[in-house]
């Protein structure tokens, strides 16, 4: 068993804050783990009715409303969702009174004896974390994946600690874990095996005072490791790859310019359009990079990424390569939809900032109608300018910071504001010429016309195919 002993969760008061997927997921965890429930959220029975009915079948308090706070009175740990801000003053006042608080990701990591291979970074998190779970599964590992991707870690807890409490084996060899700096900020005991930071570009900044907050609470993914752990750094990002300096781990990078830093033990490199690798003192070709089925730049550097991580877990190099060759990509992060009449439409709504934006637009040769919008993160859209006037023939712009970007965008004139993401494919749709690209990639958040970036990439395929033939 890994982290705390289960036992010491008997009979404790626990509060769980927030009644969103993986604060779900640790109250049923919790529950099996023997601890004493009770769940909070400030939203009330009517927006979380179906939520609350089964936590209360499991007959685990609930609080919510205005008085929720009142479950952290007497907790003795409390467990907090992302979405909660872990400086709210009721947390505060909790602290003071000597009661931890943890993430949910750091309580799932207690429960689970196999190796944590973990991932954040501010684009391409989800891409890469699900290349290295089917590399590992194509070499015969039973594995789990999920995180702030899909599944909560706390349901791979939950597994493994019914099968420690029937005295069975665990069920997964590894764990591949999607994180985010939202889950980081209150690790105490989160211990990955092999950790990485992606890159780090300005996102969150209406959670984060500056970047650097913002890269100090991405880099507490390294904080636990020891020398026998493994800390994997993007060399081609120079605020990512300096933190290597500071861990304990053993140090590996991925590179699109090599050489490799001497510093590092190995890792893997993009070379006369090869991707190679250098670990454990042997170089090898995996493939070269036209045999990638994802399409740009960064997810080149994904490519490689998830390749160090599945090398460095004992896959053979043709597991490597097959996974390289046959995935598509993810569901909304540059998903082709539809060609229709020469025409592609492509489906980015998982990039809601304004360098995974950038990353879209610079993957794509073709001239682009770029459908972009949404609820403003605090990002810099005069970033976007330079691209939009050399790659974007038509902007057509929705959501709360359409007049953000529209002003953002220093004369560029070629701009429409359709008034729902219906109207904006029809009208692409019915302007575009044979071998244009409608490409959705909004820079922004969802909220304000969607219930995430999953429902609004969902509406955007929805609206293509139900354009005629």
């Amino acid at each position: 068993m890994v982290g705390v002993d289960t036992k010491q969760l008997e009979g404790k008061r626990v509060a769980v804050v927030g009644l969103a997927r993986s604060g779900v997921a640790a109250a049923h965890l919790l529950q099996a783990a023997g601890a004493v429930v009770t769940v909070a959220d400030r939203k009330d029975r009517t927006e979380l009715l179906g939520v609350v009915n089964t936590i209360e079948k499991l007959e685990i308090e609930v609080v919510l409303g205005s008085g929720y706070e009142t479950a952290l009175t007497t907790a003795e740990l409390v467990v907090i969702s992302p979405g909660v801000p872990y400086r709210m003053e009721a947390l505060e006042r909790v602290r003071r009174r000597g009661v931890k608080v943890i993430s949910e990701l750091d309580l799932a990591s207690r429960f689970m004896p196999v190796p944590i291979l973990a991932l954040t970074g501010t684009n391409g998190k989800s891409t890469t974390v699900t290349m290295i779970g089917k590399m590992l599964q194509a070499s015969g590992k039973r594995v789990f994946v999920g995180g702030n991707l899909g599944t909560a870690f706390s349901e791979a807890a939950i597994q493994s600690l019914q099968a420690m409490q029937e005295r069975r084996a665990c069920p997964y060899d590894a764990a591949v874990v999607e994180v985010s700096s939202f889950q980081l900020e209150t690790v105490e005991q989160f211990h990955p095996w092999i950790a990485a930071i992606l890159n780090v570009t300005v996102d969150h900044q209406d959670r984060y005072e500056s970047i650097a907050e913002y890269i100090a609470a991405k880099n507490r993914i390294f904080e636990n490791q020891t020398s026998s752990d493994v800390a994997l750094f993007n060399i081609d990002d120079p605020r990512v790859g300096a933190l290597r300096h500071g861990v304990k781990a053993r140090t590996f990078g991925f590179t699109r310019c090599p050489p490799l830093p001497p510093d590092l033990a190995g890792g893997t490199y993009l070379e006369h359009g090869r991707i190679m690798t250098a670990i454990d003192g042997q170089t090898q070709e995996i493939c070269p990079r036209r045999e990638l089925m994802i399409i740009g730049d960064h997810n080149v550097e994904n490519a490689m990424a998830a390749a160090t991580y599945a090398l460095l877990s004992g896959c053979p190099l043709d597991a490597v390569r097959h996974v390289f060759r046959e995935f598509p990509g993810l569901e909304h992060a540059l998903e082709v939809v539809r060609d229709r009449q020469g025409v592609r439409f492509i489906n980015d709504s998982k990039g809601t900032n304004v360098d995974a934006t950038l990353k879209a637009l610079h993957s794509i040769n073709q001239p682009i109608w770029l459908i972009a919008g949404g609820r403003d993160k605090g990002g810099d859209f005069s970033r976007l300018a330079p691209a939009i006037k050399q790659r974007v023939k038509r902007l057509l712009l929705i959501g709360e910071a359409a007049s953000l970007i529209a002003d953002a965008m220093q004369g560029y004139q070629a701009i429409d504001r359709p008034k729902s993401l219906q109207e904006a494919v029809e009208l692409a749709a019915s302007s575009a010429s044979a071998g244009d690209v409608v490409l959705m990639s909004p820079a922004c958040a969802s909220f304000d016309m969607f219930a995430d970036y999953q429902d609004r990439g969902r509406q955007f395929k929805g609206a293509v195919q139900s354009l005629p033939a």
